[in-house]
């Protein structure tokens, strides 16, 4: 358990009242017992504050800790930030030390102090682990892969050969990071080739030989420090030079990244956004939900693609854009007004 004084230290937040209160984990208002930290970080949090068991509480600024039945809180001025703090400080882990006994590990990998490796796990040839790096249940770890130090690995994460991850990586349960690249190539031509030369402007003749001949990723996937993925994404390794995934950037579940793209570093991909092959995407830009990017193309630093915005063109540093194609918002707003307006007959 720790004390309000604790934990507002650790924030950098101002305690009222008895800073002595103990707490043993996180509650909602409404169901918050004695022994929780309630989150009423907004003003509707407070009736249900009032009504519920809870003594300590983190609230919003300006609010009257007495009134509401507090014997202490903490007051955030930023709430969303401190949800981050409180969740990493108040975490639990349920991944065992050391390493199981089912877990196969090749005798010319080298394994950190402090590594623990759950069930099942398989360690490949020349793999490094560093120390700290948690390994959960059924994960792999390809032929020639390093994982840095403090990482978390979580269960069924795939891992393939010639994948280098920095340090304080987080990959969240099935992950998949190192497959082949969805790339292919016919003996002529293909419809593909042909429309985008001709821009659909000629009838395509069926080939003779449509066979797709794989184009093998050798180049691996190197990924920075501080990245997490999210549930079930995949990044692809790249061709001849590794797929990269800049510091900081964290990417979201259902996540698509193709081969040999570039994503620069603090960088946040929303849930299914997809990234074609090839493409670059600059530092601290953000892909809203379900978004996509063709291949080849570049996108600034500092860019916010909206919800379902797919980008088809290159896109300039500090754009926001929205729609399809993608386009500035100001011209997608205006567009779709007009849209609205010509159904209304005006």
């Amino acid at each position: 358990m720790l004390t309000l004084s604790e934990i507002a230290k650790a924030m950098g937040a101002a305690v009222l009242g008895d800073g002595q209160v103990r707490v043993d984990g996180l509650a909602e208002p409404a169901m918050a017992g004695p022994t929780d930290l309630a989150l009423a970080m907004s003003p509707r949090f407070g009736d249900a504050l009032r009504e519920g068991r809870a003594v300590a509480a983190v609230v919003w600024e300006g609010a009257d800790w007495n009134a509401l039945g507090l014997k202490a809180a903490i007051v955030v001025p930023r709430p969303r930030l401190a949800m981050a703090q409180l969740t990493q400080m108040m975490g639990r882990s349920d991944i065992f030390t050391g390493v199981h006994a089912t877990a196969v590990i090749d005798p010319t990998a080298t394994i950190g102090d402090g590594v623990a490796i759950g069930p099942f796990c398989v360690i490949g040839a020349d793999v490094d682990i560093g120390a700290d790096t948690r390994l959960a249940a059924h994960v792999t770890v390809g032929p020639r892969s390093r994982i840095g130090a403090h990482g978390q690995i979580e269960a069924g994460v795939r891992i393939g050969r010639d994948v280098s991850l920095g340090n304080r990586v987080i990959l969240q349960p099935n992950v998949v990071i190192g497959g082949d690249g969805f790339s292919f190539v016919t003996q002529a031509p293909s419809i593909a080739e042909t429309g985008r030369r001709t821009l659909g402007k000629t009838p395509f003749d069926p080939l003779e030989d449509a066979t797709q001949h794989r184009i093998h990723s050798l180049g691996g996937v190197k990924v920075g420090d501080d990245v997490e993925v999210g549930a079930n994404s995949t990044i692809d390794a790249g061709t001849i030079r590794a797929t990269s995934v800049g510091s900081g950037t964290k990417i979201d579940n259902l996540v698509q990244v193709g081969h040999n793209v570039v994503l620069g570093r603090d960088c946040l991909l929303c849930a299914q956004t997809a990234i074609a092959g090839s493409a670059a995407i600059g530092d601290r830009t953000i892909l809203g939900g379900k978004s996509g990017v063709a291949d080849n193309i570049t996108i600034g630093n500092d860019c916010l693609l909206g919800g379902a915005a797919i980008a088809l063109s290159d896109i300039p540093r500090g754009s926001f854009v929205m729609g399809y194609p993608a386009k500035p918002m100001q011209t997608y707003r205006a567009e779709q007004r007009a849209l609205r307006d010509a159904a209304k007959g005006k």
